[in-house]
C-alpha cells in the first residue's frame, strides 16, 4: 500500500522520546506548514533542539530532515484521505450531540482508511499463508480485544472448523502453552502493552507457534514476539478510551483476512459455509 507519513508517525509514536513526541505532535497538527519550515524553524516551534528534530527523522527511517519533508510532501500530493485525520476530532465537554456524532463518524471512517493505508501486502500474504498451513488457528485477546478475538473466531468458524478462542485470560495462557509449530496464534491488542496479552504471546512463541499480531504501534512489548505484524489505525482521545474505532480498525483487517481465506479456499470453504448456514437457518422468524 502507498506509504503515508502522517499515518506512519502515529504508528511509531510510542517509540519516540519526549522531545521527539513534541516534534511529532507539531507535525501532526501542522503538516502543510512544516513543508515550508527549516529544521531550526521546526525545532523552535516545538521548543526542542535541532538534534531532536534530526533524531526524529532517524527514528522515521529517513536520512535527514530534507528527505523527511520530501516524503511528507509526496504523501500529501497523493491526495491520501488520511491527511484529513489531522483535523481536530477530539470530543470535548462542550460538544453538542450533532458535533459529537460528526466527530465519532469521522473518527471511525478515518480508522478504516488509516488501517487500509497501513496494510503491508508482504506481511498480509505471509499471514494468509500461515493461516492456510496451520493445523489449528487460535485467536487471543484480553479485555476489549478479547471481544474482537471472539468475533474473528465466530466469523472464521463459518468456513473453517480448525479455529478456537477462549474468553478467560488464564485459559488463553494454557491454550498458548499447548500450541505447536503447526499452529498459528492470532493475537489482538490495540496498545501492545497489556501484560496478559504479552504473556500469551510469550508462551505461544515458546511453544513454537507462528504468531500474528494485530496492533496499533510498530514497536511495543508485544511486537517483539510477533512473527507477522499487521497494523491497525485509530486514535483514542481523552473521552474515547475503549472507543469502537480501535475495534473497527481491527475488524476491518479480520474482514480482509476472512475474505482472502474464503477466496483462496473457496472449494473447501463453501461446503462448510453451507453446513453452518443450514445449522442456524431455522433460528430466525423468517
Amino acid at each position: 500500500m502507498q506509504e503515508d507519513y502522517i499515518t506512519k508517525i502515529r504508528s511509531a509514536y510510542n517509540q519516540f522520546t519526549k522531545a521527539e513526541k513534541k516534534v511529532a505532535d507539531y507535525i501532526l497538527a501542522n503538516p502543510r506548514q512544516v513543508l515550508f519550515m527549516s529544521i531550526s524553524d521546526l525545532a523552535e516551534a516545538c521548543d526542542v533542539g535541532d538534534t531532536s528534530v534530526f533524531r526524529f527523522c532517524k527514528t522515521m527511517n529517513v536520512k535527514g530532515y530534507q528527505e523527511f519533508k520530501m516524503m511528507l510532501s509526496l504523501s500529501m500530493r497523493s491526495g491520501d484521505s488520511s491527511l484529513s485525520a489531522t483535523e481536530d476530532k477530539t470530543i470535548t465537554l462542550e460538544d453538542d450531540i450533532a458535533e459529537l456524532a460528526k466527530k465519532v463518524l469521522s473518527e471511525n471512517i478515518s480508522a478504516i482508511q488509516e488501517t487500509y493505508s497501513l496494510i503491508d501486502s508482504k506481511q498480509m500474504t505471509e499471514a494468509m499463508n500461515a493461516l492456510t498451513d496451520a493445523k489449528r488457528i487460535v485467536f487471543f485477546g484480553v479485555g476489549t480485544s478479547m471481544l474482537t478475538a471472539m468475533k474473528a473466531m465466530n466469523k472464521f468458524l463459518r468456513i473453517e472448523p480448525k479455529v478456537a478462542c477462549n474468553m478467560d485470560a488464564h485459559m488463553q495462557l494454557i491454550m498458548a502453552s499447548t500450541l505447536t509449530s503447526n499452529d498459528v496464534a492470532l493475537i489482538f491488542s490495540y496498545s501492545g502493552s497489556t501484560k496478559d496479552t504479552v504473556e500469551i504471546a510469550k508462551f505461544a512463541k515458546k511453544a513454537g507457534a507462528k504468531t500474528i499480531v494485530i496492533t496499533r504501534f510498530t514497536k511495543s512489548q508485544l511486537t517483539q514476539y510477533a512473527d507477522i505484524l499487521l497494523l491497525c489505525g485509530a486514535n483514542e482521545g481523552t473521552l474515547q478510551d475503549g472507543s469502537t474505532s480501535a475495534e473497527i480498525s481491527q475488524l476491518f483487517l479480520v474482514d480482509v483476512m476472512y475474505s482472502e481465506y474464503y477466496r483462496r479456499h473457496y472449494k473447501k470453504c463453501k461446503p462448510t459455509w453451507d453446513k453452518t448456514r443450514d445449522a442456524v437457518k431455522d433460528k430466525n422468524y423468517m
